[in-house]
């Protein structure tokens, strides 16, 4: 661990909840998709929301980015990704742990091979999932199929086969009709789970449903995030580009640009606040390098989420106030309300963060305040 896990707001032992504070300067900085991908808002009040998921895919982005660095090489196994931008489907990650864990998902198709053309043909190609066995005194030889193929992979595999052999597709079906799924118990459901947690960051994190398909079980995370949102109302824009390449071959002649949508919000300073449960963190198995990560998540995961649609995002202030008991030793909305963020002039339309006036109580412990067994840190003012 390092010495910068050591300190109070990286103890996963320790209740911990914190305010983030963070802008936009003309860029959308999370789409509404029910409103054709207009900045999100609060119809009543106008004042931008951003979503949770939309700062924890951030935070996702920048783990499974710096996880290869030589800073982490010790502990690159547990800094996964299960919910990847893109890649794995969810139950393939599920089957990972299965396989780790040794836990089958099915029982074996198996299918006597008394014709010696499929023999042969089975002794040159193989293919995911099938097996050519070759005969004992015991046994006779057999093609099995594993069983534990998506529906997805295993009509690849039967169309690999069937591009070579019709006859060969068609004894392979009959055996991966064989195959059977096999439940797991509550243990193995159990252990599952645990490989889950010990090799994929998010799922420490923020935890999981892992019940559709290969069954991996339910993580509470200890950390979790609400809704961020503006501190006033903000203005969304839809905003007409043009292009000067057209879509169409048959259009070239006939124009020569094409007619482009773009949405954003000229400024906006967001407020938003998580909550970390030691007592969840115990069960997943979090550590004190897991939460410095995610420290360093939040302030520096903006730079590795830069595109031209979101216009400026930085972070300006992260604020978190560790309680010295489990349970907490004082009202966390009380805590939050020592952090605020207004305009300096109230008739002034904000455009940058300087426009802004942010107050909070002095780092360190935060018994002056009112609240005795609560530390302040901040990690970024």
């Amino acid at each position: 661990m390092t010495e910068q896990a050591t300190k109070i707001h990286c103890d996963p032992e320790k209740k911990h909840d914190f305010v983030i504070i963070f802008d936009v300067t003309d860029g959308n900085p999370n789409g509404d998709p029910d409103a054709g991908n207009l900045p999100r808002t609060d119809p009543e009040t106008m004042e931008g929301l951003v979503t949770d998921v939309a700062l924890k895919r951030k935070v996702r982005n920048f783990v499974g980015a710096v996880a290869d660095d030589e800073d982490y090489r010790d502990r690159r196994e547990a800094l996964n990704i299960y919910v990847e931008h893109k890649g794995a489907a969810l139950n393939a990650q599920h089957r990972k742990a299965y396989r780790a864990k040794g836990i089958p998902t099915s029982e074996p198709g198996k299918e006597e091979i008394k014709d010696e053309s499929l023999v042969e043909f089975f002794s040159r190609h193989q293919y995911e999932g099938f097996t050519l066995t070759e005969p004992t005194e015991d046994s006779p030889r057999e093609l099995v199929y594993s069983g534990e193929l998506s529906r997805e992979d295993l009509s690849a595999a039967l169309d690999a086969i069937g591009a070579e052999d019709r006859e060969a597709r068609k004894f392979a079906e009959k055996v991966a009709k064989k195959a059977k799924k096999v439940d797991p118990n509550r243990k193995q459901v159990e252990d599952a789970r645990e490989w889950m947690c010990a090799n994929f960051y998010d799922i420490r994190m923020f935890g999981a449903v892992m019940t559709t398909g290969i069954n991996a079980g339910q993580v509470r995370g200890p950390l979790q995030l609400t809704f961020s949102r503006s501190v006033g109302p903000i203005i969304p824009q839809d905003l007409a580009i043009t292009r000067v390449a057209v879509t169409r071959e048959e259009e070239q002649d006939k124009k020569e640009t094409e007619i482009g949508r773009k949405t954003l919000i000229p400024y906006g300073l967001y407020v938003g606040r998580g909550f970390f449960s030691p007592h969840l963190a115990g069960q997943t198995g979090v550590t004190g390098s897991d939460l410095e990560l995610f420290w360093d998540a939040l302030v520096y995961m903006w730079d590795f989420d830069r595109s031209a649609s979101r216009g400026t995002m930085s972070l300006r202030g992260l604020y978190v106030f560790t309680h010295e008991k489990k349970y907490g030793n004082a009202p966390v909305h009380k805590l939050f309300e020592l952090v605020t963020a207004k305009l300096k002039k109230e008739d002034k339309t904000p455009r940058k963060f300087e426009d802004y006036k942010v107050e909070s109580p002095n780092e360190g412990p935060l018994d002056e305040s009112g609240f005795p067994g609560v530390t302040l840190t901040k990690v970024l003012e």
